[in-house]
């Protein structure tokens, strides 16, 4: 799943290569792709791009056009990407059972396709006026990486939570933009069990805690900045430590990287850097092994 590192190495990709281009038409593929209807896709017609920005996982492309100033927000959920073309091909796309769920072509012949891999549809994108008409985008939480969200903002933040500090990272309207690759390596570099209380967490540990979720989240946007799109997946891949690295040695101490699955998804962690050398049950309510 695209988390912030990549939704913001793809806004900065689509800064320099979208805005001040005009775009000829908004073509979606899957029916299941589009989540508005008023203002129509045919309002992009003859639209110029006007920026790009990011509100946690969502993209939005801000345009201007005849009918005023309007938002593409794109959501790429589990499995959706974009892809960039120099040269669109000729003709409209065809619906069909492939990844394609939506076009959008610019009058140089260029543009950008948004596609969605297996079998369950989740890639979002809405047309509005305003970005906090999407309820994704109005529920969100801080951005972890902003300017203010400092120590205090963080410590204030995390007060009244009383769940695992896995589950809290995650939770995209306390912070936005952290999914679960990147909660596993901000927890493998915190030195913390996934399953750590949120009240538990010492004045110290919280400190900890918030240098890591900025140095990792920071540190991976570094890593993709002047990527183009195509790149950016296999980025993210070779600079992750602990997440999808089931049975390799952990990178700091060369303790075997542990799995805890779940029914719908799975985290990595080092028992040695996090558990004191205890591997966490695998099922779902997990608790150390005694």
């Amino acid at each position: 799943m695209p988390e912030l590192p990549e939704v913001e190495a793809l806004r900065a990709f689509l800064d320099e290569h979208l805005v001040g281009k005009e775009i000829a038409r908004v073509l979606p593929v899957a029916i299941s792709v589009l989540k508005t209807y008023d203002p129509p896709l045919g309002a992009l017609d003859g639209a110029r791009v006007t920026g790009v920005a990011r509100h946690g996982k969502f993209l939005d492309i801000a345009t201007e056009g005849e009918a005023g100033r309007l938002h593409l927000l794109v959501h790429l959920a589990r499995a959706g990407w974009l892809q960039w073309k120099d040269v669109l091909p000729d003709g409209p796309p065809r619906p069909g059972k492939g990844p394609l769920a939506l076009r959008t072509a610019l009058t140089g012949g260029d543009g950008f396709d948004l596609t969605e891999a297996g079998t369950t549809k989740r890639l979002a994108v809405h047309l509005v006026r305003d970005p906090a008409e999407v309820p994704g985008v109005a529920r969100l939480g801080p951005d972890p990486l902003a300017p203010d969200f400092d120590l205090a903002a963080f410590t204030a933040l995390l007060a009244g939570e009383r769940r695992q500090i896995k589950g809290a990272l995650r939770d995209q309207s306390l912070i936005a933009g952290i999914g679960n690759a990147y909660s596993d390596e901000i927890l493998h570099v915190a030195r913390m069990s996934p399953f750590k209380p949120t009240r538990n967490l010492t004045p110290v540990e919280t400190a900890a805690l918030h240098t890591a979720m900025r140095e990792t989240l920071a540190e991976a946007v570094e890593r993709s900045r002047g990527l183009a799109a195509g790149k950016l997946k296999a980025e993210k891949k070779s600079g992750l430590r602990v997440h999808g690295r089931t049975g390799e040695p952990c990178p700091v101490c060369g303790d075997t990287i542990r799995e805890v699955s779940f029914s719908d998804s799975s985290l990595q962690y080092c028992p040695t850097c996090q558990t004191g050398g205890k591997p966490l049950a695998d099922r779902r309510m997990s608790k150390l092994l005694k």
